[in-house]
C-alpha cells in the first residue's frame, strides 16, 4: 500500500508506473531479472480478485493485473492501480505478489490514520527530506520495522518483528536469538 501526499501524486504515478513497466522478468538466478514467477501458482488467483475487486469499486488499472505467459512457473506481470480505497481488497489484505495500490491523502493525519487502518502491522515506511516529520510520523505507527527513505531492508543488529497478524515473536538481533533459547530457573532456600 502506497499513500502519497495529492499534490505530488500525478508525478509521482507517472514515474513510478514507468519504473514498474521496467521490471524484468526472467530467472531469478540471471542478475538482469528484478521479478521471477510467484512462489505458490494459486496465488495468481488472489491477485486477479483483488485486481477485479478494486476495478470494480472505482480503481484505475495502470498497468499489468494479469498472468503473464512464460512457462516455468506462474507469473502476474507488475501490476499499479490507482484510486484505491482501504475498503479494496488489495488494500486490506496481503498479496503476495507484484501488485501495489496507491491512494492519495491530503496530509500526514490522514496518511497514518490510513497507513494504521489494517490487520496487519510488519513494516511501515515514510519517504520525506524533513527527518524530523518523518521519525515524528514512524513513531505513531503500528508496525514492527520502520523505514525513513527506504524499505523492507533488514539488520542482523535490529528485530524483525510485526504487530497484530503479521509476525509472530522477534528474528534477528539479540531478542531473535532469546527466541530460540530456553531459560531454567533456580528457586533455592538457604537453611
Amino acid at each position: 500500500r502506497i499513500y502519497v501526499h495529492d499534490s505530488i501524486a500525478d508525478e509521482f504515478v507517472e514515474r513510478f508506473v514507468e519504473a514498474v513497466e521496467g521490471f524484468v522478468m526472467g530467472d531469478p538466478t540471471d542478475d538482469a531479472t528484478y521479478l521471477g514467477p510467484l512462489t505458490r501458482g494459486v496465488q495468481a488467483e488472489v491477485l486477479e480478485a483483488q485486481v477485479a475487486d478494486a476495478v470494480a469499486g472505482g480503481a484505475e488499472l495502470r498497468t499489468g493485473g494479469e498472468r503473464v505467459d512464460r512457462g516455468g512457473g506462474t507469473w502476474f506481470a507488475p501490476t499499479v492501480l490507482t484510486g484505491v480505497t482501504n475498503e479494496m481488497a488489495v488494500m486490506r489484505e496481503e498479496s503476495f505478489g507484484p501488485i501495489i495500490g496507491i491512494a492519495t491523502v491530503a496530509g500526514d493525519e490522514e496518511a497514518l490514520a490510513l497507513m494504521d487502518d489494517t490487520e496487519y502491522g510488519l513494516t511501515a515506511g515514510v519517504f520525506s527530506a524533513d527527518e524530523d516529520r518523518a521519525l515524528a510520523m514512524l513513531r505513531r505507527l503500528d508496525a514492527g520495522s520502520a523505514y525513513w527513505n527506504c524499505c523492507d531492508r533488514v539488520s542482523p543488529r535490529l528485530p524483525w518483528t510485526g504487530r497484530r497478524h503479521s509476525g509472530i515473536g522477534s528474528t534477528l538481533s539479540t531478542y531473535g536469538i532469546l527466541a530460540f533459547t530456553r531459560p531454567k530457573a533456580y528457586h533455592l532456600r538457604t537453611a
